[in-house]
């Protein structure tokens, strides 16, 4: 209670394993509890509050730093119509915060800008250490970023 920690669900009904893909079951059950791959925490009522997916929480300096809770303060500015977080190689802290960012047409806004508004709003280990601006993002049928093509698009670009 209260603090983040990998989401594990059971049910009489819920998923059982790849089929001819031991290897893979093994990776995500543990002892008959699948492993979501979400982070949350039970509040004291016992409500479960995601907070990030797993691979895409960004450990920077020691410190864990949630995707979700620094592109809602990126979403925030008039300017920025999508926002994508990912932790990408950094050689003094492990990772540094990278934001992808696509602004509302017409509104002009800078990096700096950005990571003022986000100093506002977050802690300062959390201000993105980079922004990249991009037309457009990859995006899934569904409507969601597609975080891995941009962590494989920025360690290409390296």
């Amino acid at each position: 209670q209260g603090t983040v920690g990998e989401v594990l669900v059971k049910s009489p009904t819920s998923f059982s394993g790849y089929l001819g893909q031991p290897e893979a079951t093994s990776s995500v059950m543990r002892h008959d509890w699948y492993r979501t791959g979400d982070l949350g925490f039970l509040d004291p009522e016992g409500y479960l509050t995601l907070v990030d997916r797993s691979k895409d929480m960004i450990v920077s300096g020691g410190e864990n730093i949630y995707s979700v809770e620094v592109e809602r303060a990126l979403l925030r500015h008039p300017a920025v119509a999508v926002a994508a977080v990912i932790g990408t190689p950094d050689p003094k802290w492990g990772e540094k915060v990278t934001a992808f960012v696509t602004s509302v047409p017409g509104a002009g806004v800078t990096a700096d800008e950005l990571k003022q508004h986000c100093r506002d709003l977050l802690a300062g280990y959390k201000v993105p250490k980079e922004i990249l601006f991009d037309d457009q993002l990859p995006m899934t049928p569904n409507g969601k970023v597609q975080k891995a093509m941009l962590r494989k698009r920025r360690l290409d670009s390296r």
